[in-house]
């Protein structure tokens, strides 16, 4: 890392597998920030407790399948600081001592707070855990005082919030928080298997650690136009999230003849399916054999976890530092 480059900081809750969405989404941009920028990417395991308390049996296997995923798609621990949220405990002190400081109606505004609510019936979200996670956030982010932090559009209100509580402390102690300002990043939306956005709560995702055939078969059972219901009808690519598939996979010469060929029923949809799962496990390929190469040395992940540790705490601490000089604690 280069002394003067500008700092980005990004993590990602360990409740799942991670999935094609994930990859195109956020991981590909990562691979570009951290050739550009400072890097700070943490699996936030605490963050999976707000909605997961309930059920932890799998957040360290989720922790350990995360990191795994990151490094097979590139993420690379020379040039970034990956690190495990909970190692480092700097992240809990700061988000107590903003707990001190925040008015609840800033939280009760957040407007993810109610549509997660109103989204997920099944769990009890009506905890302090829930209703305070941005705070836990703008710990995250500010405790290593990021230039940027990648985010899209619908992510900024917590930016926001993170950016309100920095000037709160800022205000009532001295200056110690700078403001974090937006990486915009045009997410891909990634439709799943049965055309709605890929989500490991829907069911519907081709993730990164299925294998070569569970990708063919999981593509082979996609929907196509619902228009389109005998071999012969001529088809609409533009409605088909299996063409969507082949935009985002495909070179462009298949792209064109998927286009002409749907609509004139000279291919049928099975083949169009094998011909971007073709392409799909192509691109998979190589992240599964990193993957079984981390698997196989288990011991590779817990040195570049530490190591992460030791780098990010050295920052955090130093904040931390300043934080309790400014409190007068």
């Amino acid at each position: 890392m280069t002394t003067g480059q500008k700092r980005v900081l990004s993590g990602m809750q360990p409740s799942g597998l991670l999935h094609l969405g994930n990859w195109l989404g956020a991981l590909e941009n990562w691979n570009a920030l951290q050739e550009q920028y400072e890097c700070f990417f943490f699996v936030a395991d605490w963050h999976a407790l707000s909605s997961n308390y309930a059920d932890t049996s799998r957040i360290k296997e989720y922790v350990r399948e995360l990191l795994i995923d990151w490094l097979a798609a590139g993420i690379d621990p020379k040039r970034a600081t990956v690190f495990v949220q909970s190692q480092v405990p700097d992240h809990a002190i700061l988000h107590l001592l903003f707990s001190m400081i925040i008015p609840v109606s800033w939280l009760e505004r957040n407007p993810t707070y109610k549509e997660k609510q109103e989204e997920i019936k099944e769990r009890d979200l009506s905890t302090y855990g829930f209703l305070g996670y941005p705070v836990l956030q703008a710990a995250d982010i500010l405790l290593y005082k990021p230039d940027f932090v990648p985010v899209g559009k619908d992510q900024l209100p917590h930016l926001e919030l993170t950016r309100e509580l920095a000037r709160r402390f800022n205000s009532l102690y001295r200056p110690v928080f700078p403001d974090p300002q937006e990486h915009l990043t045009k997410f891909a939306k990634v439709l799943g298997t049965d055309g709605r956005k890929m989500s490991k709560s829907y069911g519907n995702a081709i993730n990164l650690s299925d294998q070569e055939p569970v990708v063919r078969q999981k593509i082979k059972t996609m929907i196509t136009d619902p228009a389109r219901v005998r071999r012969h009808d001529p088809g609409n690519p533009d409605v088909c999230p299996v063409y969507d598939f082949h935009k985002i996979f495909s070179p462009l010469p298949v792209i064109e003849q998927v286009n002409q060929d749907c609509r004139k029923a000279a291919i049928g949809c099975i083949d169009c399916k094998k011909l971007v799962a073709d392409r799909v496990v192509e691109r998979l390929a190589p992240m599964w054999d990193a993957r079984a190469t981390l698997t196989q040395h288990p011991s590779r992940l817990d040195e570049i976890a530490e190591d992460g540790r030791r780098r990010a705490t050295a920052v955090s601490s130093q904040t931390m530092a300043e934080v309790r000089d400014a409190m007068k604690i």
